[in-house]
């Protein structure tokens, strides 16, 4: 899942307000735009099929598994995004890895959401997959998380709020469900005109 731009503020800490070095400020917003794009190129667009697909059952915990979670998650880090499912980066395994209140990356791998609250809520969703899309989802606010971690230990957390939608929004990728199948037909319209742009006539 994308972050919200509007509302988005540095990893690093840095008040850039108050940046008296203005150069390497923005030497440094260049490097970090190069560093996004090259990880967004790493990342599956709309409309490769691999979006499409669903993610089988995770049975061996390996060392192949731990390099696939530790590259996902340099992949969100890098992409400036909360969330980043395995089908994504094309491998179809039920597993994701989340950060949405930057406390560090989160991996879960089997997820299920065992419980969700009656309260709903709307708010607009971006992806890294669509790149270029906000519409409104709505969904529970909150949700009952269970799973495993990498080395097939269970997890389990509640989450509310932006905690939620992501672990939603991810667990929807590993069945090949995403956001413009869960807004309204008018903003499905206006997002799939951005994903597939008109050629020109000249």
């Amino acid at each position: 899942m994308a972050h919200d731009h509007d509302h988005d503020h540095d990893h690093d800490g840095h008040d850039h307000d108050h940046d008296d070095e203005v150069g390497l400020d923005e030497q440094e917003r260049a490097e970090r735009a190069a560093v996004r794009r090259q990880a967004l190129a790493q990342i599956r667009q709309y409309p490769d099929p691999a979006l499409r697909l669903k993610a089988h059952e995770v049975s061996d915990f390996d060392d192949d598994l731990r390099r696939l979670v530790e590259r996902m998650e340099h992949l969100m880090v890098d992409a400036q995004g909360v969330g980043l499912a395995a089908t994504q980066v094309g491998v179809l395994r039920r597993l994701f890895v989340f950060d949405p209140d930057e406390e560090g990356p989160r991996v879960v791998v089997n997820p299920r959401v065992v419980d969700v609250s009656e309260a709903r809520e709307t708010d607009e969703e971006g992806c890294l997959s669509l790149q270029g899309v906000r519409v409104p989802v709505e969904r529970p606010s909150s949700v009952t998380l269970e799973g495993q971690d990498a080395n097939g230990a269970p997890v389990s957390w509640e989450l509310e709020g932006l905690s939620a939608r992501v672990v939603q929004h991810e667990l929807d990728h590993l069945d090949g469900v995403l956001i413009i199948d869960r807004t309204d037909e008018e903003h499905r319209k206006e997002a799939l005109g951005v994903l597939r742009p008109q050629p020109v006539l000249r």
